[in-house]
């Protein structure tokens, strides 16, 4: 190797070597370069669709009872009737929810049918959740209303910017800005969230979750300013349990799942994005051994559909509230 070849190389181990030291360095201690965002609460227990393994998906009789069971947050979705009324559900055709072959965009909001007495559970196919008398899809007003301090978490779970003005709208009419997040998987939709109202929290989308990956593993996320406050994404693991998914899946997929579990499920960058004022929360756990998992990578919180089961979890571990409060610091 000539002389200035050796040069060459040594300065490139030198400024590599600064660069990782100085990325590591930064994801442990990132508000150094980062001020931590300002969010007024902290959500340990998010109820998904109110807790649909106890009550009927998004009804208040859901909400109410996640509230009574002691949540900190209300997971919900969003749709536009054809008489402009932001309801509570989650899809758009409500065939699977009340067997009754609707599309609510296209629909009066005084004439959606009720929801079915029995439900099957998305991510437990195995459970059947039984109704009471409350069937019907409430408005958001109507949470607003009668939950007027408990943090919602939404899902605009349509491209429409008239629902995004409107979901904005009665936010900033019930001065409920700094306990609201909302976004959708879509980047289009979510950038759209963004430009209408930036004072209500952000969710990643899903490609900027994957952004975000590759900057955490290429050492560059330390360095990066996000506009995101919330992360909340899949535990993978889950799928291969055979008492939630009874997926067939050949040993190829497994593998996949499990390499994709290894690169999602990371303590360390976590830990880094709560540093920066980030909650991270993980879905939908179900099931005792996937809270401790969850956890102990020491996420902001969980969200279930069994909302006095994750309760009693939080009771039976009561130090459990202390880790989490110390990983945010």
């Amino acid at each position: 190797m000539t002389e200035s070849a050796f040069i060459i190389v040594m300065v490139f181990v030198a400024v590599f070597g600064g660069y990782v030291i100085t990325s590591l360095f930064l994801l442990r201690f990132p508000r150094l370069l980062h001020k931590k965002k300002d969010i007024k609460f902290k959500a340990t227990h998010i109820s998904h669709r109110g807790g649909a393994g106890e009550n009927l998906e998004n009804t208040i009789t859901a909400f109410r009872h996640a509230a009574e069971a002691g949540t900190e947050m209300f997971e919900l979705d969003c749709h536009l009737t054809r008489d402009g009324e932001v309801v509570v559900c989650h899809d758009e055709d409500l065939f699977r929810t009340t067997g009754q072959r609707v599309v609510v965009s296209e629909t009066l909001y005084k004439d959606l049918p009720l929801l079915s007495p029995h439900l099957n559970l998305d991510f437990n196919p195995g459970h059947t959740t039984v109704g009471g008398t409350d069937r019907r899809i409430p408005l958001l007003k109507e949470v607003y209303d009668q939950f007027p301090d408990m943090p919602v978490n939404i899902d605009i779970k349509v491209d429409s910017e008239e629902l995004i003005q409107k979901v904005s709208k009665l936010t900033k009419n019930y001065n409920r800005e700094s306990i609201t997040v909302w976004g959708n998987r879509s980047t289009a939709v979510t950038n759209k969230c963004y430009i209408e109202n930036p004072n209500i929290h952000l969710l990643f989308s899903l490609k900027r979750v994957l952004i975000l990956l590759v900057l955490f593993y290429t050492g560059l996320l330390p360095f990066v300013p996000l506009r995101e406050s919330f992360y909340e994404i899949l535990m993978p693991s889950v799928v291969l349990k055979p008492n939630r998914f009874k997926l067939r899946l050949s040993r190829t997929k497994r593998a996949l799942v499990r390499v994709i579990d290894f690169l999602l499920m990371s303590r360390q960058m976590f830990r880094h994005l709560n540093g920066r004022g980030i909650q991270t929360y993980l879905w939908v756990l179900n099931e005792n051994d996937e809270f401790e998992r969850a956890f102990a990578l020491d996420v902001t919180g969980v969200m279930t559909d069994f909302p006095t089961r994750l309760s009693q979890y939080l009771s039976d571990h009561p130090n459990l509230q202390f880790s989490i409060m110390s990983c945010a610091k």
